[in-house]
C-alpha cells in the first residue's frame, strides 16, 4: 500500500484540530506525539486492545510505550517518511476510544 504524505494545506487543516486535543508534532522527524493517562494500568492496557484492533483494521501501527496508566503514542508512516492521513485517522480513532 502506498500512501502519499500530507500536503501542506491538509497537514495544516487536520493538524489543527488534533493540536486542541492534545497532539503535538515530534521534535526531530515528521510526527505527531500525545500521553494519555489512565485510572489505573487496566483501563490503559484495555484502551491499548481496543486501538491495537483498529490499527490492524487500518493496516497502520502506532509506536506506543506504557507504564502503569500512561500511554505515550507516536505516529508517523514509516513507508511515506512523514505525516500521511493514516495518522490522521488513526489518531482521531484513539481519541474516541479514550473518551
Amino acid at each position: 500500500m502506498s500512501v502519499a504524505k500530507l500536503t501542506q494545506a491538509k497537514r495544516d487543516s487536520d493538524l489543527a484540530s488534533l493540536l486542541e486535543k492534545g497532539w503535538s508534532l515530534t521534535d526531530n522527524r515528521d510526527a505527531i506525539t500525545k500521553t494519555y493517562q489512565f485510572s489505573n494500568f487496566i483501563a490503559a492496557f484495555g484502551w491499548m486492545t481496543r486501538a491495537a484492533l483498529h490499527a490492524e483494521k487500518m493496516d497502520h501501527h502506532p509506536e506506543w510505550f506504557n507504564v502503569y496508566n500512561r500511554v505515550d503514542v507516536v505516529l508517523s508512516t514509516h513507508d511515506a517518511g512523514g505525516l500521511t492521513d493514516l495518522d490522521i485517522k488513526l489518531a482521531r480513532a484513539m481519541d474516541r476510544l479514550a473518551s
